[in-house]
């Protein structure tokens, strides 16, 4: 069913029945650590080079995914997934494997929210039963194309944020049981580009992307932020989030204690030193299936707003000079089953 300019609201449930994520040391030592399927030690995942490493990343978690939700690969109709890297050389080369139908999607780091998003619309048109969505980041890989390879040992300013080594996967289906978590609606992001020119700063590039999706979701539903336990950002860190409650307020909604961002969740900015936070298409995947979904599943929150951010630029944009527009994908979850906890 559309709702308003830009969302859905779903006429059938879409049930998360599977989900498993991997990610690496750094990600390991952060406040999620625990709760991460598989902390891998080797940051090459046994392979030759970066790019293979996150492939292997990419094959783990379907993988796990899978047998966590005790699916069989040949069951899955379609993949939605995508990555960081150029032509999605991490999905392409990672997946090939699966036999598994493929949608190979770019959003940069709200990869997770549109392969969701996407995933959800196709169950609940009822064009298939089973679907994987999933995104990965890989720090050294983000690093050699879009900044500078490790080996230049370049110094990182205040408003960088840290690009996630991980990957987390979902199995979204058509049926599920008596206590799961199940997506109801999305609200689809558009581009908002408001002039922002750092790459080195991309909180204030997506920033202006999630006010814009957050609010687009209250008009198109006829809600606000108390409809919502929860409104989650993927990856604004310590100045998007600054920016963003700003501007919500403005526009008189009141976040601070209903907002919380996968960038500040999956680090620990005290003692691991990433500046500004987490970034990266990893951040977002792994904060929700690591942090945002057992505590749905627990009964600590009822409805979630899950809206992953992304700066949407590129070597050669940025090198013409071009300004970054961002984009923010709303994807609504709400847990079925069980009471809420008080």
């Amino acid at each position: 069913m559309q709702k308003g300019k830009a969302s859905l609201l779903f006429e059938h449930p879409v049930y998360i029945t599977g989900m498993a994520s991997v990610a690496g040391k750094k990600e390991g030592e952060g406040p999620l650590g625990k709760a991460i399927d598989v902390v891998e030690q080797d940051p090459m995942f046994g392979s030759e080079n970066w790019e293979q490493a996150e492939s292997a990343m990419q094959k783990q978690a379907a993988d796990l995914a899978l047998e966590k939700g005790d699916i069989h690969r040949k069951d899955i109709r379609y993949l939605f997934a995508g990555d960081l890297l150029g032509q999605l050389i991490a999905t392409s080369f990672g997946t090939v494997d699966l036999e598994i139908p493929l949608f190979g999607l770019y959003g940069a780091c709200s990869t997770i929210g549109e392969a969701l998003g996407l995933g959800a619309m196709c169950v609940d048109a009822g064009h298939a039963d089973k679907v994987m969505a999933m995104a990965s980041s890989h720090y050294a890989t983000a690093e050699k194309q879009f900044r500078f390879p490790l080996g230049y040992g370049n110094q990182r300013p205040q408003s960088t944020t840290w690009t996630v080594t991980g990957c987390g996967a979902f199995i979204l289906s058509a049926k599920g049981t008596d206590t799961q978590v199940k997506v109801t609606g999305i609200t689809t992001g558009r581009m908002v580009d408001l002039g922002t020119k750092d790459s080195m700063n991309m909180g204030a590039a997506m920033a202006p992307a999630a006010w814009d999706t957050i609010t687009q979701n209250f008009k198109d539903f006829g809600v606000d932020e108390n409809w919502y336990d929860k409104i989650i950002t993927g990856d604004l860190g310590e100045i998007g989030k600054k920016i963003l409650l700003d501007f919500m307020k403005n526009d008189g909604h009141d976040l601070s204690e209903k907002h919380m961002d996968c960038g500040l969740e999956i680090y620990d900015n005290q003692t691991q030193d990433t500046h500004s936070g987490g970034s990266g298409c990893g951040c977002a995947a792994v904060t929700l299936c690591a942090g945002i979904l057992p505590r749905m599943l627990q009964g600590e929150w009822q409805r979630v707003l899950f809206v992953p951010t992304g700066a949407l630029l590129s070597t050669v944009s940025y090198n013409e000079g071009q300004s970054i527009p961002g984009i923010a994908h709303g994807v609504i979850l709400e847990r079925i089953g069980g009471k809420k906890k008080k």
